[in-house]
């Protein structure tokens, strides 16, 4: 529903108090007075865009996570868990062990011979509570009409789309756009030619497993040799887990394959042995290929237990790099909406995690210009198969042994 609609079926009391928050000026005693000078109000490009600008980075995170979602309505405890994520340590000040900041040098700090002083209080955060009824309060969530929906949050439709339209602009405002340059890396097609690949190189030869259940290194060399896009073996000090079952001894490209043809049960971990199953023989022999949209969806469900809103920072990157633009201006405008994951920082998340699997996928080409450095657009394919998956943010995959 759009907000008229919802602002139809609000209460004077919630209606009054939306009409408070705009400042809009009518009879607060008339339904439908304060509906439409709400609508009016609300309408305007200047009151809207100012409003988005007056929110805190964690309530625009929060915000932007129910952006992309197609479902209608959440739950109280599914906002709050989403306020939750939205709060990232490193939003926090970092303090000193007396409980200051570390602004000053210490020779300006107090001898430690003196009685120390009181630690400045820290402004309380707002809680998640708080937060959500003030989006309700300013008529972004409504709940619903009645029965079990009324425990069940909505976000209108068409501020949904408003919303979503003033942070592009917003985005788009710093980044750089160039020309397309002169060499470009496109792996459109190759992700799925080399799961058929990678299944033929078991079906023709012993791959031996690690007591660990991971194949042997000169296994993993000789089977990516067989790709169509070729990765180096990670370093032995890497720290590695969180995006596959296997993701701590393969590349990251190999990863995600293995998975995948262990998740469709094409593969097996077989008595010290990696072997093809009965589906694997039959793909192999018919010569199938994946489609694009079946590895993404796999990509995005097995991804997302690490990054939460990894389907939202794919529709930003669908709608900002539609032509050439900087990696560096990209990374710059999403990397303070990404939350860190154990070591990997937002920049390593966004770098390896998102973009180079995205290149890999063949949704982007990733390029190198002369004065700009790394440069990245959207395929024709990748805009098609963004916009015709969606996985819900619950839906994901945790594989065994997913560390």
């Amino acid at each position: 529903m759009n907000l008229a609609d919802m602002l139809g079926y609000a209460d004077i009391k919630q209606l009054n108090r939306i009409a408070d928050a705009y400042r809009c000026e009518c009879n607060g005693n008339s339904k439908n007075e304060l509906i439409q000078s709400i609508l009016s109000t609300v309408g305007r490009k200047e009151v809207f865009e100012a409003q988005i600008g007056s929110m805190k980075l964690e309530e625009l995170r929060f915000i932007n996570s129910l952006l992309f979602e197609k479902r209608n309505a959440f739950s109280l405890e599914e906002l709050i868990a989403r306020v939750h994520n939205s709060k990232f340590d490193a939003d926090k000040p970092q303090a000193s062990s007396a409980g200051q900041t570390d602004s000053k040098p210490a020779k300006n700090r107090k001898s430690k011979s003196k009685p120390k002083a009181k630690a400045k209080a820290e402004v309380p955060s707002d809680s998640p509570r708080d937060i959500i009824a003030r989006f309700k309060h300013q008529g972004w969530l409504f709940n619903g009409l009645a029965g079990p929906d009324r425990y069940l949050f909505q976000v209108p439709d068409d501020l949904k789309r408003r919303f979503q339209e003033t942070m592009r602009r917003r985005f788009a405002a710093g980044l750089i756009y160039t020309d397309e340059p002169s060499v470009y890396r496109d792996e459109q097609q190759l992700l799925n030619e080399d799961v058929l690949a990678f299944l033929r190189f078991v079906r023709h030869n012993e791959v031996p497993l690690t007591a660990e259940g991971f194949m042997y290194r000169r296994s993993i060399q000789a089977a990516i040799e067989s790709f169509g896009v070729r990765e180096d073996l990670p370093q032995k000090t890497a720290w590695r887990f969180g995006y596959g079952r296997r993701f701590r001894e393969y590349p990251e490209r190999m990863s995600l394959l293995y998975d995948y043809c262990y998740y469709n049960s094409r593969i097996e971990e077989n008595d010290g042995s990696l072997v093809l199953t009965a589906a694997g023989e039959e793909w192999v022999k018919e010569k199938r290929c994946d489609e694009p949209t079946q590895l993404y969806r796999f990509w995005l469900r097995l991804y997302k237990g690490a990054i939460p809103n990894l389907l939202s920072f794919v529709h930003w990157i669908d709608a900002l790099a539609g032509q050439w633009v900087t990696v560096d201006s990209l990374r710059s405008a999403l990397t303070p909406y990404i939350k860190s994951y154990f070591y990997d920082t937002p920049d390593d998340v966004f770098d390896k995690r998102i973009l180079s699997m995205m290149l890999h996928l063949g949704l982007l080409r990733i390029g190198e210009d002369a004065n700009y450095g790394a440069v990245a657009v959207m395929t024709r394919l990748g805009k098609a198969v963004v916009a015709g998956v969606h996985v819900e943010h619950h839906d994901y995959i945790e594989l065994p042994r997913d560390r």
